[in-house]
């Protein structure tokens, strides 16, 4: 590794950049003169730059990123508003009675309730609900 250092600190330094003596010289104008272009090619043109422009700011991550961003947010105001609102106070402002207006999504909710209690419980089955019945009847 000191060798390549010591090699490249002996090296003569490389002349500054001269675009008049530059070996690789460009093929076109760029920018071309649109005026004296035919239709045509000024179509094939801004097609190409248009193109050639997407891709470079083209931000896959971060439109991933925020497309995610947005659907967890709806999905949670969604879920929110479905499971969890209390809907009485949009009810009491509005005038009306709990009896008239029900909530909106109760039955709903009261089937995520059943089915997220029947995860963390055991399920009854009908023998031992009728049991206890037929004994406080005797």
């Amino acid at each position: 590794m000191l060798r390549t250092l010591a090699r490249r600190a002996a090296e003569p330094a490389r002349p500054a950049f001269d675009i008049h003596s530059n070996p690789y010289k460009a093929k076109r104008l760029w920018p071309p003169d649109f005026s004296k272009l035919s239709p045509k090619h000024q179509f094939r043109l801004e097609r190409k730059f248009r193109r050639r422009s997407q891709l470079k700011w083209a931000r896959p991550r971060w439109k991933k990123f925020v497309n995610l961003t947005q659907w967890a947010t709806i999905s949670f105001v969604v879920i929110y508003g479905v499971l969890f609102m209390d809907w009485n106070d949009e009810i009491k402002t509005k005038g009306r009675s709990r009896e008239d207006n029900a909530q909106p999504f109760q039955g709903v909710r009261e089937w995520f309730r059943r089915t997220v209690d029947s995860i963390w419980s055991k399920p009854t089955s009908q023998a031992e609900q009728s049991q206890p019945s037929s004994r406080t009847a005797s």
